[in-house]
């Protein structure tokens, strides 16, 4: 090793590349799925960060029938029974704010990054 580097230096820097080569890597993969549990009248989470092409999947775990709908009506996963699953793929334009149909004070929001 050189005057100026020491073993610490080396691994230390071989670590912060392989971060980031694999957070680089995991966007590079394409689309990703972010899941939102329907439970006790909430979505959890509440708030998701998303990409352009990713998707939104929605899983009920109440007895009661729940919807994922945009505030404005743009998109909608319809009804979603109890064990079943709704889904959205993100769009560039689509609205960020949606609650229940049925329920409307569940809400939730979208960042799209």
């Amino acid at each position: 090793m050189g005057p100026n580097l020491s073993r610490r230096n080396v691994i230390g820097g071989a670590a912060a590349s392989a971060v980031v080569l694999t957070t680089t890597s995991l966007r590079a993969a394409g689309p990703v799925v972010h899941d939102v549990a329907i439970k006790s009248f909430t979505f959890e989470p509440a708030q998701l960060q998303v990409h352009v092409g990713d998707t939104i999947r929605w899983t009920n775990h109440d007895v009661a029938p729940h919807t994922a709908t945009a505030d404005e009506f743009g998109w909608d996963t319809e009804e979603i029974v109890k064990g079943e699953i709704g889904e959205v793929t993100v769009t560039e334009d689509m609205e960020t704010s949606y609650f229940c149909a049925f329920h409307p004070h569940m809400q939730g929001s979208i960042e799209i990054l």
